[in-house]
């Protein structure tokens, strides 16, 4: 079924999205490989928060850099934009990735979705276990209650392969080793990331980078911007909030979530329509890095539409 095109997305052009995330990654690419990753998401905070206040919109942060007590700007609950326009939700990661740029590793991206209010969930910045593939699977291929092997053998199935044929991406993590164990185990070739697991989802999508699956918990936030991305360009994700102690379930009853154990489907967290937009901080499979000359600057971005299934790839070049 064909996403309807929202009238109030159409006021806010894609392009202008393109330019909040440019500047964020310019603003962070300042800072790639200094090792201090603070330095760099405040640099990359700061810029696209001056890019938004600058469009007519009457834009509200769902998806931030945390609660007001926790985050100076960007906030979630955060108003930006001039107040003028159409109201929009916006979820947002300036600095998708912020050890992979102090590092200066692979696929540190800033990024942006927006959507109607109320299409983008409210998630609240707890962890969320998470899987996903890309188009052109039936219905329901992935699901968060069957183990592991269980999903890689329904994948395989779908694409007439044999499990030990699947790519798995995951995040390099001491909580995964029973995962990558189990994936290992039925013959899975596993593509471990350090960081940024919005691209790892964004990976699934794009038969070049060999990755059939992504699995595993990371931040509920990049969950909700990795499924504005999908909802462009196509592909399933369930995710499920996991909790370690009282106070995040609390935080996320103050965001409105009653039913705790919930297992959400990619429409449930970004729905109606969206756009998404992203530019390269640093190299990766996704995107080009800033890169930096005597006089001038250039960056490659990202800004797909769910309603169209618009790609579009923008290379820009900036003058210092």
């Amino acid at each position: 079924m064909t996403t309807a095109a929202s009238k109030t997305l159409d006021r806010v052009l894609v392009l202008e999205m393109v330019r909040v995330t440019e500047a964020a990654a310019i603003a962070a690419s300042t800072l790639v490989g200094r090792g201090d990753e603070k330095a760099a998401d405040a640099a990359a905070v700061e810029a696209m928060r001056a890019a938004l206040n600058e469009l007519d919109m009457d834009g509200t942060v769902v998806i931030g850099e945390g609660e007001r007590d926790e985050a100076p700007m960007l906030f979630i609950g955060e108003k930006v934009g001039t107040g003028k326009g159409p109201a929009i939700d916006i979820a947002l990661d300036p600095l998708e990735g912020t050890t992979i740029c102090a590092k200066a590793g692979p696929n540190s991206l800033a990024v942006l979705a927006i959507a109607e209010k109320g299409g983008l969930l409210n998630a609240p910045d707890v962890y969320m276990d998470k899987i996903a593939v890309g188009p052109g699977y039936s219905a329901d291929v992935i699901d968060l209650d069957r183990t592991p092997t269980q999903n890689v053998a329904a994948i395989a199935a779908a694409k007439g392969v044999q499990p030990h044929e699947i790519i798995a991406c995951v995040l390099d993590r001491p909580r995964h080793e029973a995962l990558i164990a189990e994936l290992r185990t039925i013959g899975c070739g596993v593509v471990l990331i350090g960081d940024g697991d919005v691209a790892g989802v964004i990976a699934t999508t794009d038969p070049d980078t060999t990755i059939d699956v992504y699995m595993g918990s990371g931040g509920a936030p990049e969950g909700v911007l990795a499924c504005a991305a999908l909802r462009c360009v196509g592909g399933q994700f369930k995710g499920r909030l996991l909790f370690r102690n009282d106070a995040e379930r609390s935080r996320a009853r103050k965001w409105g979530i009653e039913d705790l154990d919930r297992q959400y489907d990619l429409k449930e967290l970004a729905k109606g329509d969206c756009i998404f937009a992203a530019t390269g901080v640093t190299d990766g499979s996704l995107l080009e890095g800033v890169k930096r000359q005597s006089k001038r600057m250039t960056t490659e971005s990202v800004v797909m539409r769910a309603s169209t299934g618009t790609v579009r790839w923008v290379k820009g070049e900036h003058r210092l």
